[in-house]
């Protein structure tokens, strides 16, 4: 019985600290960043001045999606519509080019992931 109530300890101990390590090895801000945050200060955007690009590419059964590259790397890989299900893309490369559009304007303003919701397509007129 003995044996038992030590292990249990034993095993108590390790996941203690384990929650312990988990809880610190994701704090990876500096401590001026964590200062900034607690009185409000914005980040620096990284994606204010950068490279961003839209490439259209074409999907399945004849549709549109796009690809958004950052300094000409891809970002996001776009082949069919975001926030529906299935696999086809837009009807038209205009569609494909507004909602990628969207997207670069949320990347711009450092909303990551640049997200796209169904309520957003039925704003832009851009499903069918």
């Amino acid at each position: 019985m003995g044996n038992n109530k030590s292990s249990t300890t034993i095993l108590l101990a390790v996941l203690f600290v384990l929650f312990i390590m988990t809880g610190l090895s994701g704090t990876s801000m500096s401590t001026a960043e964590a200062a900034d945050k607690k009185e409000g200060k914005q980040q620096k955007n990284p994606y204010t001045n950068a490279q961003i690009s839209i490439k259209i590419i074409p999907a399945a059964n004849k549709t549109f999606g796009y690809d958004i590259l950052l300094s000409g790397r891809p970002l996001v890989h776009q082949p069919n519509i975001p926030a529906l299900a299935g696999n086809d893309g837009f009807t038209t490369r205009e569609r494909a080019q507004k909602v990628a559009e969207f997207v670069v304007k949320k990347i711009r303003s450092n909303e990551m992931p640049p997200t796209v919701t169904i309520e957003d397509l039925n704003k832009m007129r851009v499903l069918k």
